[in-house]
């Protein structure tokens, strides 16, 4: 039975193999391979039954079933018996010749078979195939390709047949006509000559150890002279090619006197073939193996092609490799092996050859043979050893090559060089400094194309080689340490070599310490014996000035700071213990900062500081003076770098600072002044910071030395009258007195406090005023250079920094003071009044701060000017542009708008006095309009009307000054008097008086007011000018006063849309709260007494809308949110905000995809006039628009914010969004207006009896979303909201039903701590909806999915145990619903009542729970990732229920939220931990797989075998009763035919696997 269940797989696998998808296929044979790897006799012989019995099968799938077999051979052809083993052979053979045509896919399948039962069984083998090699015929090619195959993979079971073969195949090459016949000899002699090779040379394993190269010799000549002397004269290149691969290993075995006649031949037949292929990789192969034969035998016709041998050859290593195949590179290793054979056999003509060829000036030659000198420093080193001077006196000319590539090359030889001792012979320094010149190229030096193996440019740049070469050459070559120590030391200090810092300080790092591992005395250097080494005060001073700036030069601070702490004991033998402790500090320090984030100064403090303690501890005056000494000297060797050389000079100062001999201090101050470059800025200030550094300790010397620098003769032939324009420029001397001027400053700074007071006055102001103030002929000549006002400055500002710092500054006296103060104000004033052009301004102001504060204090009259130069030098600078007219009104402008009395009044009054300025000032000098008046008089008249009396008096001064205004911009006189404008200050004091009837007739007075409302509508249409509009503005309130209701009907019979005007009336009536509200509710009455739409029958295929909006609800509508944009109807809004509210959300409600009349419509396609306010007449639209003011005006600002971000508005207009939209709407209110919405609930408590159906859904969406906030609890509204909601759980609407669910569910964000009290209340409510209506896809049954798991967690479990056997029978048909919400929704809840059981799992949910997983296993491949998603958590939850900790383990790794899933590999695991723990679900799962492999998601689809095939994997030969194997193979046999590639892969991959149940 075991064995028909086998052929039943296989067959059924190969009846698949001819699938058209590639991937398909090659599962197939995967399948068989699997089947092979168990049962390998009975899948081979059903394989080899197959292919007998379909004859007609096409070749592709033919080659497909042997490749399978090949497989299955290669690793189980130890178990074959005889009779399948011959079978096989007899299989293989006829497949692979049954055609005389090449069909090179099938017949090297076959071939493969014969090779693979070859290893095992080479005796049947080779009668088969010698068989097929019958005398005076040509073999088929494939038995020739099979015979050379073998060679190679049996080469002691092929050898001994050789001499047979060869007999047979000999006497019939003559016939061989077709190159594709020469071609396959030419193979198997190649391969037969390397397995005679690889035998002979392996003669101890051998199973037959007689036998010698002679048994060949005969037949291999013969076979060599027909390839030699008639192949390899064919046109056809690919035979020549197999011609030459043969003869390279054929060579060997020929006899020696043979070859030794040949190779005067061979060699040029060879060679010549150079100028013929392109591709000469086998060509040089071939070579190669042919010199190592020549030289084997000791031949003496080598030397004789010696010279076209090396030119051939060197012709091909200087080809460029990246201009050539992708085989160019394996060639040039073959010609570099040729060169390595003749380097060892004649090493004096090669490098004759070779070594000439550097001095050439090509550059292709030069890098060539570089390459081949290296190669055979390498390789033939025993060679080569006496001939390494010559080599190195060769290596002069391309030394001096500035070539890139002549460059890499040349340090790749000296790298070679290193290895093998070269560079320990003389001139090898020479080669050490080449390599460190290299490390110092520039960036632009270094090439722009590299080759295009090349992925960084950067890496392959001349630099980048040297300096790995250096760091390699310095760490691994042990031999290079008494090379390159000490003498890599003296590159330290030449400038031309500072980019090559950091890799020489890396490798001396790395020498020092291999030195000082070897002992002290290795280490100590001695000086004596090398005189060319920087002495070590040099190398303190360079390492330490280039560590100022670290991130140089790929990161030199932190190389040169380590060799400096390894150096210590050659520097100063007391520094030891100091470094080791403070230079890893300083290394921490650059670590925790980039070249952007290091503070410099802060940077070179520390470094200074690290001088200073060095020079204490050392304490040696003798040892100092030659630091500093040193320091000076290289000062000209940063005149590129002035960062570095700034902080040179401050090294020295701190150097001078602490020598003793007051001699050498005043020596390299007076070296320092007279040698410094004074057109540097930096160079300025580096000098001046060394002087004050310096003036810590030596005060009165350094004094005197900038007293002696300018009484010398260097100074004062500089400034003299006579030869000012001779030995420097002007522009010099006033450089040099900046920093003179500077250097006195610093001195003042850094001196001791105590003994800077005293020199002051007398000293160090005295020189600055003296340098500052030239005089020429007496006569006073004032400096023109900023340069050196900014240095009096700062001098100034940091002497009197230094006195007011002083503890003796109380007492200190001050003279020069006022002086100062008068030079500090005459900079100011000189400076630019129109912008900032220099620093002096500020810092000039900066020292003033200073200065006023130390005694004598200035006069009275002294300090207004200083604060007053002080102000107008800033004040005075040009203010940006403004606007000509209403700038300041533009920004009183809300104040005088604003709803707070207070602040309007202060607005008028401002305002008041702004325009009656103006007024003053005004001057006309020519006729012009006063364009802003309108906009004027319209800001300023409504506020005449002013519930505030003072307020009202203000607003009639400003329009009587904007009246005024007017007149002189049309060019009346200032002392004109208008009538008109004269009368309304009479009017004032009836504004004043609070008697309604005389403010009534006052503002009567004053606007003019229309007596009916109709005629001011058409006047307005009228009137042009803007003044008109305010003061029927507040005519119109004036009126509905009286006559509110009158008032309200006339402007709602206004056609719409509204024009501005119209708008602006309705605006005036919402200027007094008690107005605003009577006006308010009328409209409210008007919106909601007519039928919000009416409906018409639709036809002309649905053209006409079904509801059309009726039209006084319409205008009301309009009219509101005219009045509500009004700030004044604030009180009435609050007054009214519930029913506002209420009133307006069940508008919004019952306008959705409501359409406007047809009269309308056509008004808006025909587009608005201009006049028509800019608002959306689109009813639902309107209605939004009103609930949104309501919002504004009623201080929630935040909801309708909250709205606008959310897209909220925009959600409530549509229908299909409508729904989100007031579930977004409750949110915003209870998040943000919570306090106001008890009214509105009230409010809302009627509405779930509407006769409008959208209007239930808003009102119950609303309430629901108001659970989801803790808002409800915390206002008490909890029982009411609930009450509502339950008394429409019946509601005919499902679309009510459903959110009365959700209300339900959002007990548990809202108020979980309430959600135990109403558990039963909601669960009943839950399950119910589960069961709502027949629909298999009734939305309640989703909503009461997702709600009973937001609540399982929070109900008694008790309360949960009754239904939850229920809960998990109901849902799991949606675990494979249509759907993607259900399945989502179905498969979380499952989770969630897995997680809630956790640990108190009964019986009959873990039924469930079992039952479920291969659902949830399968759907992790669902196409919808939310599915996915919702299948993770479910098993992760699933796991702890199952009591196996493995398998929960595995769901915890593998389903983290967020983790790439790796499908195949995580169902592997589970498969494997199922069946170890439950072995008798095998069959369950598996009737579970088969439900899913007819699935309509091909994911899924794919997925069910997948499963199938690792339950099988994983499960023990004693669950096969389980399994009904017949039916589970004609199962995975449908879904071989299934139309997606993957499934049927998938279905292949199961077959492979059911082997272990057959």
């Amino acid at each position: 039975m075991a064995e028909s269940s086998i052929k039943k797989l296989a067959s059924t696998l190969l009846d698949a193999i001819t699938d058209k998808d590639p991937l398909v296929q090659e599962q197939v044979c995967s399948a068989l391979c699997s089947l092979g790897e168990v049962r390998p006799v009975e899948t081979l012989r059903t394989c080899e039954e197959y292919l007998r019995q379909h004859d007609k099968l096409a070749h592709p799938y033919r080659a497909a079933v042997l490749r399978a077999m090949e497989r299955v051979l290669n690793s189980r052809a130890s178990e074959l018996d005889k009779d399948t083993a011959s079978t096989i052979i007899l299989l293989a053979s006829s497949e692979m010749t049954k055609t005389k045509d090449l069909v090179w896919d099938w017949q090297q399948a076959a071939s493969g078979v014969l090779v693979a039962v070859g290893r095992q069984f080479i005796s049947k083998v080779m009668e088969e195939l010698l068989r097929r090699l019958q005398p005076g015929t040509l073999p088929h090619c494939a038995v020739l390709h099979t015979l050379a195959s073998l060679s190679v993979a049996n080469a002691f079971g092929v050898v001994p047949f050789l001499p047979s073969v060869l007999s047979s195949l000999l006497p019939v090459l003559g016939m061989a006509k077709q190159d594709t016949v020469r071609v396959a000899f030419c193979s198997a002699l190649q391969r037969f000559s390397e397995g005679a090779l690889e035998y002979l040379a392996n003669l101890d394993r051998a199973p037959d150890p007689t036998v010698r190269k002679d048994a060949f010799a005969a037949d291999i000549f013969s076979a060599y002279d027909v390839l030699f002397h008639q192949w390899l004269q064919s046109r056809e290149a690919k035979l020549r090619l197999a011609v030459v691969e043969a003869l390279g290993p054929m060579s060997h075995l020929l006899p020696s006197e043979r070859l030794e006649e040949q190779l005067p031949k061979l060699l040029p037949g060879i060679l010549a073939l150079y100028k013929k292929h392109s591709e000469t990789f086998y060509l040089s192969k071939s070579l190669g193996q042919i010199l190592e034969a020549a030289v084997s035998v000791g031949s003496r016709t080598l030397e004789t092609q010696l010279d076209a041998l090396l030119a051939a050859l060197h012709s091909q290593i200087c080809v460029p490799v990246e201009s050539s195949s992708p085989l160019v590179m394996s060639n040039q290793k073959e010609v570099l092996r040729c060169f390595t054979v003749l380097a060892c056999s004649l090493p004096d003509r090669l490098l004759a050859f070779l070594l000439p060829r550097l001095d050439t000036s090509n550059e292709r030659i030069r890098v060539g043979t570089l390459q081949v000198v290296r190669h055979v420093i390498n390789s033939a080193a025993a060679q080569m050893e006496d001939k390494k001077p010559f080599i190195l006196s060769s290596m002069r000319l391309p030394l001096l090559d500035t070539n890139s590539k002549v460059k890499r090359a040349v340090v790749q030889v000296i790298s070679a060089m290193a290895h093998h001792g070269y560079l320990e012979q003389p001139g090898g320094e020479v080669m050490i400094e080449y390599i460190v010149q290299q490390c110092a190229l520039p960036p632009e030096q270094e090439p722009e194309k590299p080759g295009p193996s090349s992925k960084d440019p950067k890496a392959d740049s001349v630099r980048a080689v040297s300096v790995r070469t250096l760091y390699l050459v310095s760490t691994t070559v042990d031999r290079m340490s008494h090379v390159l120590w000490p003498y890599l030391l003296q590159f330290l200090t030449p400038v031309r070599f500072t980019r090559a810092l950091t890799p020489l300080c890396r490798s001396l790092v790395h020498l020092a310490q291999k030195r000082q591992e070897a002992g002290a005395d290795a280490f100590l250097i001695q000086y004596d014996a090398h005189a060319s080494l920087p002495s070590p005060y040099a190398v303190t001073a360079r390492l330490l000035v280039v560590s100022s700036s670290p991130y140089l030069g790929d990161g030199r601070g932190v190389a040169a700071l380590r060799l400096l702490s390894v150096l210590h004991p050659n520097i100063h033998p007391l520094l030891g213990q100091h470094w080791e402790t403070t230079v890893p500090l300083l290394l921490g320090y650059l670590d925790e900062h980039t070249e952007e984030t290091l503070p410099q100064e802060e940077w070179e403090e520390k470094l200074l500081m690290f001088l200073q303690d060095t020079l204490a501890i050392v304490s040696d005056n003798t040892w100092i003076c030659q630091l500093s000494l040193e320091l000076c000297r290289q000062l000209p060797c940063y005149d590129e770098a002035p960062q570095e050389k700034n902080f040179l000079y401050k090294c020295i100062g701190t150097t001078l600072g602490a020598a003793s001999s007051k001699e050498v201090v005043r020596k390299h101050l007076q070296e320092l002044l007279e040698t410094a470059r004074y057109q540097e800025e930096a160079e300025r200030e580096g000098l001046a910071c060394c002087f004050g550094i310096c003036a810590i300790s030596h005060l009165e010397d350094t004094l005197a030395q900038l007293e002696d620098f300018v009484r010398s003769e260097v100074f004062r032939k500089s400034i003299g009258i006579l030869n000012i324009f001779k030995d420097r420029s002007e522009n010099e001397v006033e450089k040099v007195k900046s920093a003179l001027v500077l250097c006195y400053g610093h001195v003042a700074a850094r001196a001791p406090q105590e003994l800077v007071l005293a020199k002051v006055e007398s000293d160090i102001l005295r020189n600055i005023c003296q340098h500052f103030n030239t005089k020429v002929l007496g006569v006073k000549v004032e400096t023109k250079d900023p340069a050196l006002k900014l240095c009096l400055v700062q001098s100034v500002c940091m002497v009197s920094r230094a006195i007011c710092s002083s503890t003796q500054a109380g007492s200190f006296h001050f003279t020069r003071k006022a002086e100062l103060v008068a030079q500090m104000m005459e900079l100011i004033r000189a400076e630019p009044p129109d912008s900032l052009r220099t620093p002096i301004r500020k810092k000039a102001m900066l020292t003033c701060t200073y200065l006023v504060s130390v005694e004598p204090a200035l006069d009275e009259q002294a300090q207004v000017d200083v604060i007053r130069s002080c102000l107008h030098s800033v004040m005075a600078l040009l203010p940006e542009p403004k606007e000509e007219d209403g700038g300041c009104q533009k920004h009183l402008s809300p104040w005088i708008k604003s709803p707070r009395g207070h602040e309007r009044a202060r607005a008028l009054g401002l305002s008041a006095l702004l325009l009656r300025h103006f007024l003053e000032q005004l001057r006309v000098s020519a006729l012009v309009p006063f364009h802003n008046l309108g906009l004027l008089v319209g800001l300023f008249s409504p506020r005449c009307a002013d519930l505030w009396p003072v307020t009202r008096q203000e607003a009639v001064d400003c329009v009587y000054s904007l009246l005024y205004l007017q007149l002189g911009y049309e060019g009346f006189s200032r002392d004109y008097r208008d009538d008109v404008a004269e009368r309304l200050l009479s009017l004032k004091d009836g504004l004043a008086h609070p008697d309604p009837t005389i403010l009534f007739h006052t503002c009567h007075s004053i606007g003019q007011v229309p007596e009916i409302v109709s005629v001011l509508r058409s006047k307005l249409q009228e009137a042009q000018g803007e003044h008109v509009l305010p003061a029927a503005q507040h005519s119109v309130y004036l009126l509905a006063t009286q006559h509110c209701a009158a008032v309200v009907s006339s402007l709602l019979g206004s056609p719409l849309p509204l024009d501005s005007h119209t708008s602006m009336l309705w605006r005036a009536l919402a200027v007094e709260p008690r107005l605003a509200a009577q006006v308010l509710g009328l409209l409210l009455e008007k919106m909601s007494r007519d039928v919000p739409f009416k409906e018409t029958r639709a036809f002309l295929l649905g053209r006409t809308p079904d509801r059309v909006a009726t039209l006084l609800p319409l205008s009301a509508t309009c009219a509101l949110f005219e009045v509500l944009s009004t700030p004044a109807a604030g009180p009435a809004v609050l007054e009214l905000y519930p029913q506002l509210f209420v009133a307006l959300l069940l508008r919004v409600s019952c306008t959705v995809g409501v359409q406007l009349p047809r009269n309308l419509q056509a008004q808006e396609r025909r587009g608005a006039s201009p006049a028509l306010a800019a608002r959306n007449l689109e009813p639902c639209s309107s209605a939004v628009d009103t609930l949104r003011a309501v919002l504004l005006r009623s201080g929630s600002e935040d909801v309708a914010q909250r709205m606008d971000l959310e897209g909220g508005w925009e959600l409530l207009r549509t229908s299909a969004g409508h729904e989100e939209g007031a579930t977004r709407l409750a949110r915003a209110m209870a998040e943000h207006a919570g306090p106001r919405l008890p009214l509105v609930l009230k409010t809302l408590a009627c509405t779930h009896s509407s006769a409008y159906e959208n209007q239930k859904v808003t009102t119950t969406a609303f309430l629901a979303e108001l659970l989801n906030s803790n808002v409800a609890n915390d206002l008490m509204l909890l029982d009411s909201l609930l009450e509502s909601l339950a008394a429409r759980q019946k509601d005919t609407c499902a679309s009510v039903r459903r959110l009365v669910l959700r209300g339900l569910a959002n007990l548990a964000s809202g108020c979980p701590d309430k959600v135990r009290a109403h558990g039963p209340q909601l669960l009943t409510a839950m399950i119910g909806g589960l069961d709502d209506g027949d629909n298999p896809h009734s939305p309640v049954a989703l909503e009461a999915m997702l709600g009973l798991a937001r609540l399982v967690h929070l109900v008694e479990a008790w309360d949960l145990r009754s239904g939850l056997l229920h809960v998990a029978i109901r849902i799991r048909p949606f675990f494979d619903s249509e759907k993607m919400e259900f399945r989502t929704a179905s498969i979380s809840l499952f989770g969630h009542l897995n997680k809630v059981c956790h640990g108190d799992c009964e019986d009959v949910f873990l039924e469930q729970v079992v039952g479920g997983l291969a659902p949830l296993l399968l759907h992790l491949q669902d196409p919808q990732a939310a599915v996915a998603s919702a299948c993770r958590f479910a098993l992760r939850m699933c796991g702890p229920n199952l009591a196996c900790e493995e398998l929960s383990a595995a769901f915890q790794k593998h389903l983290q939220e967020g983790r790439a899933l790796h499908f195949g590999e995580f169902l592997n695991t589970t498969c494997k931990h199922l069946m170890h723990h439950f072995p008798d679900l095998l069959g369950r799962l598996l009737t579970t797989c088969l439900f899913y492999f007819k699935s309509s998601w091909e994911d899924v689809r794919a997925a069910a075998p997948l499963f199938t095939g690792f339950l099988v994997l994983h499960a023990e030969p004693r669950q096969q009763p389980q399994v009904d194997l017949d039916q589970l193979i004609s199962a995975l046999q449908i879904l071989l035919k299934d139309p997606a590639p993957e499934v049927r892969t998938r279905a292949a991959e199961a077959l492979g696997r059911l082997v272990k149940l057959a």
